[in-house]
């Protein structure tokens, strides 16, 4: 799939989260495997967390910590 001469891709970095891409791309992966997307923008995962790597899946995102002043929830 070749790039558009007509302009550049654009790439929008995240320092927490996944690398913004516009589309279409093909990504090729370390052992040779090519993953391709046709959509106008697609997320690739930099954390490798994802189960649909290379495509993000929010798998980076931090659970929130329960602090010492908030009462755990009472089971029943």
């Amino acid at each position: 799939m070749p790039n558009a001469a007509d302009r550049p891709r654009r790439v929008t970095v995240d320092r927490e989260g996944p690398l913004l891409v516009e589309g279409p791309v093909e990504v090729v992966g370390d052992d040779g495997t090519v993953s391709v997307s046709r959509r106008f923008q697609v997320a690739i995962c930099t954390c490798r967390r994802s189960r649909t790597y290379p495509w993000c899946d929010t798998s980076h995102r931090r659970r929130v910590k329960q602090t010492d002043t908030e009462e755990p929830e009472a089971s029943s």
